[in-house]
C-alpha cells in the first residue's frame, strides 16, 4: 500500500527514549542547589521543533495544525506564567486600602460594644438593670464585627482568585487541546492496517493511508504532544500557592498521562506486527 506521507530522505527520526531524554534535558533547569523548575522557554522550544517534525513528516495534517496551536499556546503560556508570578501592583494598594478601612470599623465597633459590656458586668454586681438597647447595641455590633472579618477576609484573598481566575481559564484551554489529540489518534487503529491489507473495511470505515512505520510515528507525536500538554500546565502552578489550580492542573496531568497509555498499547500492537506489518503480523493468514 502507498502511503500518501513520505518518508524524509536520508534522515533518522529518532526513537522515543532519545526524544524523552532530549525533552527532559532541556525542559527542566536548576534554579539552585536544591530546586528544579520548569523552564517555559525550553518547552516552547521544544513544541517548536515538535511541530517542525510533524509538519515534514506529515505535511498540512490535521496533527500538524493542532501542534501549531499547542505551540502558541506553549508561548503564551510564558507571559501568563508571569503575569501570574508578578504580584499586582494596583490591586494589593486597594487590598491595602480596604483591610485598614476595615480594621478601623473594626475598633470603632468595639469602642461602641465597650460601654454596653461594661454596664452588663455592673448589672452583674447589682447595679441598676441594663437597658434592652444597650443588649441589642451589643448584639448588632457583634454581628457588624463578624461581617467585618469576613469582608478582610475577602479582600485579602482577592488577588490570588483574581490569578487563579486566569489560570484555570489556561488550564481548561488545555484540557481542551489534549481531547482534540485524543480525537485525531481516535481512528488510527492498528488493526486497520489488516482491514485495510484485506479489503475487509466498509464503506464508512476511515481509511488509514499510512504505513506501519508512519503509524507509529503518528501515534509518537501523539504521546509527546499530550506530555508537553501535561508540563504546559504544570507551568502555571510552579510559584503559584493555589490548591484549586493545583487540582486542575493534575486533573489535566493524569488526562494526558491515561492518553498516553492508550496511545502506547497502540504502538506495543505494533511493535507485535513486525517491520512491516505484514509477515510477521498474527492476525494475517
Amino acid at each position: 500500500m502507498k502511503s500518501k506521507y513520505q518518508a524524509e530522505p536520508g534522515k533518522r527520526e529518532p526513537g522515543k527514549a532519545e526524544q524523552n531524554r532530549h525533552t527532559m534535558a532541556n525542559d527542566v533547569k536548576l534554579t539552585d542547589s536544591s530546586q528544579l523548575s520548569l523552564d517555559p522557554q525550553q518547552i516552547t522550544a521544544t513544541v517548536d521543533r515538535l511541530q517542525a517534525r510533524i509538519e515534514e513528516r506529515f505535511p498540512r495534517s490535521g496533527l500538524s495544525q493542532v501542534c501549531s496551536q499547542l505551540q502558541q499556546i506553549s508561548q503564551q503560556a510564558e507571559e501568563k506564567t508571569e503575569w501570574i508570578d508578578r504580584p499586582i501592583g494596583w490591586m494589593r494598594i486597594l487590598v491595602w486600602i480596604g483591610c485598614g478601612t476595615f480594621v478601623a470599623l473594626c475598633i470603632f465597633s468595639i469602642y461602641l460594644v465597650i460601654p454596653a459590656i461594661q454596664s452588663g458586668a455592673a448589672n452583674e454586681l447589682g447595679a441598676p438593670a441594663v437597658d434592652s438597647s444597650d443588649l441589642e447595641t451589643v448584639e448588632v455590633e457583634l454581628n457588624v464585627l463578624i461581617l467585618l472579618g469576613g469582608a478582610i477576609f475577602f479582600f485579602w484573598t482577592a488577588e490570588k482568585r483574581y490569578k487563579r481566575a486566569r489560570a484555570l481559564a489556561a488550564i481548561h484551554e488545555l484540557r481542551s487541546i489534549a481531547h482534540i489529540i485524543d480525537m485525531h489518534q481516535l481512528t488510527k487503529d492498528p488493526e486497520r492496517l489488516v482491514i485495510s491489507r484485506q479489503s475487509m473495511g466498509t464503506r464508512t470505515s476511515p481509511e488509514l493511508g499510512m504505513s506501519q512505520f508512519e503509524l507509529r510515528r503518528y501515534l509518537d507525536y501523539c504521546s509527546e504532544m499530550l506530555a508537553l500538554t501535561g508540563k504546559i500546565a504544570a507551568l502555571y502552578v510552579r510559584r503559584f500557592d493555589d490548591s484549586v489550580a493545583l487540582a486542575s492542573a493534575n486533573e489535566v496531568e493524569a488526562l494526558t498521562t491515561g492518553l498516553c497509555q492508550k496511545i502506547w498499547q497502540k504502538i506495543l500492537i505494533l511493535h507485535s506486527y513486525g517491520d512491516d506489518g505484514a509477515g510477521d503480523s498474527p492476525l494475517l493468514p
